[in-house]
């Protein structure tokens, strides 16, 4: 019989393809056991996640029950922004719960480059490694030395030629109160000129040059502004009516005002509601003042350092102060304030004005490196730049929103004004009154967003915003659609409520909205 034999190397094959589909079957039980694991650890780790999330919201929570219970009562914006900073650099700051925000208070304008800027760190590491004495009252010290050089370095010029410069306690109202001593001290006389709005700190002397203390050897004059003109007209004849009122008071024999000891002014008025004082009635009352030999004192504690688009804010106007109030943004994010003055006027006793911290070494060194960037880099520029697109595209919300009742701002100082448009205006024609329950409303939808605001004006009504100088484009986006985000939410809500003139959106605002909001 015969005998079919089989094809060479078929057995071969057979056993190949079965070691093939054996190695595959097993491939595919690693498979199913890898993804097993890998779900497994996932689960673990969102687990993990979760029960840390939890962790840090209630040691977050903790922490904030603790301050409520052992701070006072006095304290302020701890109370609107319930978070915990643990880290920042830059324009951001994480909390403790994980959260991140975009902080546009900036210490109330301290930082100018921002939370723990590399040049600020070196310039801090560099005296601590070097072992120069922390504390040294006011004795000379190269630390000292550079900062004071850098200082000058950057003052307008009619001032630095012929100035000086007194080291006072490390806060703004201490050197407010120095200042006003010091024209008292040289002029022999005592009362002060302030103005409506004011806001120059929270010691007696600085308080009585604020808007609204009833300090009887301060007299009060108006502040110009557009939106609520004191005279109910505005712009420069608004302008020209405040400088004339000025002058009447000076010189008519029965306004009940002796020759005063000085004139203390913001260029911008920050905590006043972010109002810009105009050029020409800056120049109109350093004639005013200089004609009359009356010192003047620009604060410049919040607008200094680049924050209006100059490095000085009086240098919009070409004015030269005779005396100068800085602090925040000097000090480099440290305790730090001064006041630069005329040598003329250096008639003072020595320990006339002391203070125990005001030789801080750190502050110095930080805030000598924060002033050599700002003018090395063109960081006043820059604000003036992106300042000006910042306030032209938050402009768009008074179009779109009749509760916003005006835009405006200087440089990277900007502000946001709410009213109430249903409420009748307190004078015949004028803008609707204040809402400070909306500007309230606003900043904790800011800060849902991710955003840190500022509130300020006359009646808290004003949304502030006072980024670092070092802010780039595309945060100013983020920020301008977080605000305006916020502005649609509260608009929207109160339309909801029955107010019915709220204006919609523009198709551009909702859009930019709903991309905002698909970002997450």
């Amino acid at each position: 019989m015969a005998v079919t034999e089989s094809a060479p190397g078929t057995a071969p094959a057979t056993q190949e393809a079965a070691g093939a589909r054996a190695m595959q079957e097993a491939a595919g039980t690693r498979a199913v056991q890898e993804n097993a694991t890998a779900r497994t650890a996932h689960k673990t780790a969102t687990v993990r996640t979760m029960h840390e999330s939890a962790g840090a919201r209630a040691a977050q929570e903790g922490i904030l029950r603790r301050q409520s219970a052992r701070e006072s009562a006095a304290r302020t914006y701890a109370r609107a922004l319930p978070i915990v900073p643990v880290r920042a650099r830059g324009l951001t700051i994480e909390g403790a719960d994980g959260s991140r925000y975009l902080d546009c208070l900036s210490g109330a304008g301290t930082l100018a480059l921002g939370h723990n800027h590399p040049v600020v760190l070196e310039a801090i590491r560099k005296v601590l490694d070097s072992g120069a004495p922390l504390h040294v009252l006011d004795l000379a010290t190269p630390v000292k030395d550079a900062f004071t050089t850098e200082l000058f370095r950057t003052l307008p010029p009619g001032l630095a030629d012929h100035a000086r410069v007194q080291f006072c306690g490390p806060a703004g109202t201490d050197a407010v109160e120095a200042a006003l001593k010091l024209v008292r001290t040289a002029t022999g006389r005592s009362g002060i000129l302030a103005f409506t709005g004011a806001y120059h700190g929270m010691t007696e002397g600085a308080l009585a040059v604020s808007g609204g203390a009833p300090d009887v050897r301060v007299t009060r004059l108006p502040y110009p502004q557009d939106y609520r003109c004191p005279f109910g007209v505005g712009g420069g004849h608004g302008a020209e009516l405040a400088a004339r009122w000025t002058q009447s008071v000076l010189d008519d024999p029965k306004s009940g005002v002796t020759s005063p000891a000085g004139m203390i002014l913001e260029p911008v008025q920050g905590e006043g509601g972010v109002i810009p004082a105009r050029d020409d009635w800056m120049r109109r009352i350093r004639e005013i003042t200089a004609a009359r030999s009356i010192p003047l004192i620009a604060d410049e504690v919040q607008t200094g350092v680049g924050r209006t688009g100059t490095f000085w804010a009086v240098e919009h106007s070409g004015v030269t102060p005779d005396v100068m109030v800085l602090s925040k943004a000097i000090g480099g994010s440290l305790p730090l304030a001064v006041v630069v003055y005329r040598d003329d006027l250096d008639v003072w006793e020595p320990g006339a004005h002391a203070g125990t911290f005001r030789g801080n070494q750190l502050a110095m060194a930080a805030g000598a490196a924060t002033l050599a960037y700002v003018r090395e880099n063109g960081l006043a520029e820059r604000a003036a730049v992106l300042g000006d697109r910042m306030l032209g595209q938050l402009r768009a919300l008074k179009t779109d929103f009749d509760c916003v009742g005006e835009v405006r701002g200087r440089g990277l100082m900007i502000g946001v004004e709410l009213v109430d448009p249903e409420k009748p205006s307190a004078t015949p024609g004028g803008p609707p009154p204040a809402a400070p329950e909306l500007a309230v409303a606003v900043q904790r939808e800011c800060l849902r967003r991710g955003l840190i605001v500022e509130l300020g004006g006359r009646h808290t009504s004003v949304v502030r915003l006072l980024p670092p100088l070092t802010i780039t484009d595309e945060q100013a986006t983020a920020v301008m659609d977080r605000l305006a985000d916020a502005v649609t939410e509260v608009a929207k809500a109160r339309t909801d409520r029955g107010a019915t003139s709220a204006r919609k959106p523009s198709a551009e605002r909702a859009a930019r909205t709903e991309r905002t909001e698909r970002a997450g």
